[in-house]
């Protein structure tokens, strides 16, 4: 079965369809830039952009950064514009689709449900926290496998500042920091989720998943296992599918 995904980050909407059985894109996904300002509209589009690339006629999934509540309502919106706050996100999006049916999710929950049933996080039971580095720090949370939606753990208070705003791929890439002066930012991070959840194990998820290598040693003093996600960029898009297809039911 094939259900289309699109992954909406602050940077890029990318997405693709994706074969549930595998949890793994079908074909090669397609991505256009977020545009900016990201208003609701312009978002829209870009998604149309996406889905008419395959010329997809079915359920489609959408994960959105922010808080969502009841599958459609906006909640928060830090790395779009704020017109998003209040916006029906699922009429929007299906209407833009001409009339398909859409799944709207927090864009970190829908990686975690995919890392929790195809990746770093299968069969693990106890709490397990999914963390996206990106734009900016996205979190999805689990107690035996079971979601607790809606975290959005980046915004936490780190030194007085957004966390994200201190430890997010961006911020990396704004102050010019190396791999290891981001590391330590990313260890002092993780030791304040770490005193609020205890987690038995964090999955680091977001396009820096790619490059485990150059930053997980430098990360100390933590006791909870970390590891990279496995589906790492996709996992988004999978998720998205996999709560749609839950929806189609």
């Amino acid at each position: 079965m094939q259900i289309f995904g699109v992954d909406i980050g602050g940077s890029g909407i990318k997405g693709a369809p994706v074969d549930l059985a595998k949890g793994d894109l079908a074909q090669e996904r397609c991505k256009v830039l977020t545009p900016h300002p990201a208003t609701p509209d312009g978002v829209a589009d870009g998604v149309r952009q996406v889905v008419d690339h395959f010329g997809w006629t079915g359920p489609v999934g959408l994960t959105f950064p922010g808080v969502i509540t009841d599958g459609t309502h906006i909640r928060t919106a830090a790395n779009v514009d704020k017109s998003w706050i209040d916006t029906d996100a699922r009429t929007l999006f299906s209407e833009r689709l001409g009339g398909l049916p859409v799944t709207v999710v927090n864009d970190a929950d829908a990686a975690g449900v995919a890392e929790m049933e195809f990746g770093a996080g299968r069969g693990r039971k106890g709490v397990v926290l999914l963390l996206t580095f990106g734009t900016g720090i996205g979190s999805a949370l689990f107690v035996d496998g079971e979601l607790v939606p809606n975290t959005e753990l980046g915004h936490l208070e780190l030194d007085g500042h957004d966390a994200e705003k201190k430890a997010s791929s961006k911020a990396k890439e704004d102050h010019d920091l190396s791999w290891e002066q981001w590391g330590h930012r990313v260890t002092k991070y993780l030791a304040h989720v770490e005193m609020l959840f205890s987690p038995e194990l964090f999955i680091i998820g977001g396009g820096v998943s790619r490059k485990s290598d150059k930053f997980l040693p430098f990360i100390e003093g933590v006791k909870a296992e970390i590891v990279p996600a496995q589906l790492q960029n996709n996992a988004g898009i999978v998720g998205a599918a996999m709560r749609a297809a839950k929806h189609a039911k």
